[in-house]
């Protein structure tokens, strides 16, 4: 897939214009999808947050691999997550998904981690 780059930890990374996109396998596959406004802040470092907290949310799934996309819109980011489920997307997989991008206290430590530095 053009555009993908592997990284020295083995994920692959894309950048295009005002998307940035993290994959755990390519092709990048989206069986399971949700999407959050968020303020303006680094994509890459939100990308990696919001990853790590989605496979530990989610690691018991059969077959999931990552894919997260952050891109910069006016005013700030929007972000999608989710990614490759092996099988049919297990019942109640996408709240518990969307559940965890609109938990307070991670959104709070996203923005902590991921802040524009001086």
């Amino acid at each position: 897939m053009t555009g993908w780059v592997r990284d020295r930890r083995g994920w692959f990374e894309r950048r295009d214009g005002a998307v940035y996109g993290l994959a755990r396998r390519l092709p990048a596959r989206w069986d399971l999808r949700a999407e959050t406004g968020l303020p303006d802040m680094g994509r890459r470092r939100l990308a990696h947050a919001v990853r790590q907290d989605m496979w530990r949310a989610l690691r018991a799934v059969p077959g999931f691999a990552p894919v997260v996309e952050v891109e910069r819109v006016s005013g700030g980011v929007v972000l999608r997550a989710g990614g490759a489920v092996r099988g049919p997307v297990p019942d109640g997989l996408r709240d518990r998904l969307t559940g965890l991008l609109a938990d307070p206290l991670h959104r709070a430590a996203w923005a902590r981690s991921a802040r524009h530095r001086a």
